[in-house]
């Protein structure tokens, strides 16, 4: 992410959570490597914060690209990095002395959790998470820790009758991702009640921007169209989404830290909902616009199990509570996301 968008997002915090991330305040990420994760630490980093992250860098997609997604950082006299597996590594050891914990790693990825490799993703998603939320209880850690922010996912959401979909609304996950995703959420409540470890949990609504994984849509749409093949699209394309810019995800982080309930659920949504084929109508005359004699060729086919026909987020909960709302139009963001898959072609 560009330092001028940083230092904006970083000025426009409020005092509350400027107080708690103050230069040289120790905080950890876990999923550092990550799309958001990454852009998370970036931020952090802006703010003086000294980071801790966490990522074991999974073959999910490939090693390098997470590896490039620190590069801007991974030198920082101000970043740590542990290459290890939050199932393995001693969670009190981590987390003791830190203000805050940004817990984003996760095995992704709605198609690919059915089957045999569920097991990845109850030890990722649940497993993972109970061991951070176990040595938030211990004194060494909770005499320090303000709060953990856990990533979660509006895959918890399913297909709902009424949108948008308030934070209240029953679940109904339809895939065995969501399920791990709304497990850990339950997990994080349970401590807060139980333990008095302070969480908060963000439901994310499809995250983009730069450094989107491969494996997402219009990342997916834009290598294809670059390197002159298909694209597939599940379904028909009338799908509906409410995507959120990947600085606007960052930004729930930052003032989630600061929430002073003793758990709380947000809603982290992008403003509007998109009909996905005319999102991809849009992408397509954006990368016309910067690559002459670009055609890209969309084929559609059969829905994938576990996708949701329509997301949509009602903000009012946090808006209230937190402050948080969009600031970057949809328009603005695939316009950044393509000026940096172009940009990172260039560089080879």
């Amino acid at each position: 992410m560009g330092t001028e968008e940083l230092r904006e997002l970083a000025a426009s915090l409020p005092d509350s959570v400027r107080g708690i991330l103050k230069p040289d305040a120790p905080v950890v990420v876990t999923g550092c490597a990550g799309f958001i994760g990454s852009t998370l630490t970036e931020a952090l980093l802006e703010l003086g914060c000294r980071v801790t992250g966490v990522d074991v860098l999974t073959d999910y997609y490939d090693p390098d690209l997470k590896r490039e997604n620190m590069a801007s950082f991974r030198d920082h006299s101000h970043f740590q990095f542990r290459q290890e597996d939050l199932q393995e590594l001693d969670p009190v050891e981590l987390l003791a002395g830190q203000v805050a914990c940004f817990h984003l790693a996760a095995q992704a990825g709605v198609r690919a959790s059915w089957g045999d490799y569920f097991n990845e993703y109850l030890g990722r998603n649940v497993m993972a998470t109970q061991r951070l939320l176990e040595a938030c209880r211990k004194p060494e850690v909770k005499q320090s820790l303000r709060r953990l922010v856990y990533s979660s996912s509006s895959s918890v959401y399913g297909d709902q009758d009424s949108l948008p979909v308030t934070e209240t609304a029953l679940p109904q996950p339809r895939s065995p991702y969501g399920v791990t995703k709304m497990a850990a959420e339950h997990m994080c409540v349970l401590y807060s009640q139980n333990f008095g470890v302070p969480t908060s949990s963000l439901r994310y609504f499809t995250v983009y921007g730069p450094r989107q994984r491969p494996d997402m849509a219009f990342r997916k749409f834009i290598e294809a169209a670059l390197d002159g093949q298909e694209f597939s699209v599940y379904g028909d394309g009338s799908q509906t989404r409410d995507f959120t810019f990947v600085l606007d995800a960052v930004r729930s982080n930052l003032l989630a830290v600061a929430c002073e309930r003793d758990w709380e659920v947000f809603n982290t949504g992008g403003g509007s909902r998109v009909v996905f084929g005319e999102a991809l109508e849009l992408l397509t005359g954006l990368l016309k616009q910067k690559v002459p004699g670009i055609d890209p060729v969309v084929k559609y086919q059969e829905t994938a199990l576990g996708d949701v026909k329509d997301t949509f987020a009602d903000r009012t909960h946090v808006e209230r509570t937190i402050g948080y709302r969009p600031t970057v139009s949809f328009k603005e963001g695939l316009a950044r996301e393509v000026d940096w898959a172009i940009a990172r072609r260039n560089r080879g």
